[in-house]
């Protein structure tokens, strides 16, 4: 059976990558449907990494479709929940838990969770064994739309978010939009900022479509998520397809971010969730588009107005504009100590800035922190 003859009703949306390329899949109740399952490599076994706030809810489900889909014996891994956990001993633990099962290189992993499970599973995935295939399952709007699809696996280090990491493709990725409905309102706030961040890089009728629905979303409406998470993930397939390593035109997905790294690493990581510091950090890219006269003045106040309409923050921690500069100078993004920016030509179109004025970036943080 293939995965469109079982779950026939999920969206699938293509990555394609020479040799690498995986489906999407997008719906309702895939978690525990067998069906969904098929098709993967063949596994000697497969091993579950998850978190304790995760694994009560959904954990048994997924193990119980995986032992009946593969015919495989399935284990779990548990890690503490929580951004502050993305580090080398967490990591560790999912390599002890591996070789303390007696797994192999061909062991498949199967991360379940929110992006932190994804990005520790899957950097795990592509260091075992010098690297194993494994699937990601996200259980986050955050992670649905951005962090599961792509590739990019990593921890952190307390001088910069996820500089320690690797590019390792999973084989599948399962959106099942049922999980949303237990997620706290800060953490779909926060995944809705990563939706709204593909309108103003790449889809400005898009832009328009989450105008017009944020409140629908942020109810969790199941027809308006469906679209939502599709078309972000159409959107992030095609750009991954065209730049897979983030030589050039990957780094437009970036938007918000350079910002955005440098509130959660200035606070502590945890202190504000990914989403929330991207979400402002989006009103500030675009306010430094603005200053350099490559976005309409207009575009800010409505940029600002969506991203406060979906309960995430617009005005930054008051670090000091010279704290917020020694941080961004740590960002992987950085080259040879230069801050790079993603900044807006016009709606719909983004590109990467090299090292603007550093008083120009100072006056943008202070406006709005």
């Amino acid at each position: 059976m293939t995965v469109a003859e079982g779950a026939a009703s999920a969206l699938r949306v293509p990555v394609e990558l020479e040799g690498r390329s995986y489906d999407i899949l997008i719906g309702r109740r895939l978690l525990d449907d067998p069906a969904a399952w098929q098709g993967l490599p063949r596994a000697s076994s497969v091993v579950v990494v998850t978190n304790d706030t995760v694994a009560p809810l959904y954990a048994d489900a997924v193990e119980d479709a995986l032992r009946r889909a593969l015919e495989r014996p399935v284990s779990r891994i548990v890690l503490p929940d929580g951004e502050d956990h993305k580090d080398w001993p967490t990591l560790q633990s999912i390599f002890d838990g591996l070789l303390g099962s007696g797994c192999d290189r061909r062991t498949l992993l199967v991360a379940l969770g929110g992006g932190v499970v994804g990005d520790m599973a899957g950097f795990a995935a592509a260091c075992f064994m010098r690297g194993v295939p494994f699937v990601q399952v996200p259980t986050t709007l955050l992670a649905q739309v951005d962090s599961s699809v792509g590739g990019k696996t990593a921890i952190n280090h307390p001088l910069g978010k996820n500089m320690i990491g690797a590019f390792h493709q999973p084989v599948r990725v399962l959106a099942d939009l049922d999980v949303l409905r237990t997620l706290p309102r800060r953490e779909v706030a926060a995944g809705l900022a990563e939706v709204i961040k593909y309108g103003p890089i790449a889809d400005a009728a898009f832009l328009d479509w989450i105008e017009a629905h944020v409140d629908d979303l942020v109810a969790l409406d199941p027809a308006a998520l469906a679209h939502a998470v599709r078309r972000s993930c159409e959107i992030k397939a095609d750009v991954v397809a065209q730049d897979e390593r983030e030589g050039g035109l990957r780094a437009i997905l970036n938007f918000g971010h350079t910002f955005g790294h440098a509130i959660e690493a200035g606070l502590g990581f945890g202190e504000w969730l990914h989403g929330e510091a991207v979400g402002c950090g989006m009103v500030m890219a675009a306010d430094l588009s603005v200053r350099l006269g490559r976005l309409d003045p207009a575009e800010l106040p409505r940029l600002e107005r969506l991203v406060a309409r979906a309960g995430l923050p617009v005005r930054g921690p008051r670090l000091g504009a010279a704290r917020y500069l020694e941080l961004m100078r740590h960002d992987k993004k950085a080259e040879a100590g230069e801050i790079r920016f993603v900044v807006l030509d016009g709606l719909g179109r983004a590109q990467v800035q090299p090292a603007p004025d550093a008083l120009l970036v100072s006056e943008v943080i202070d406006a709005h922190c």
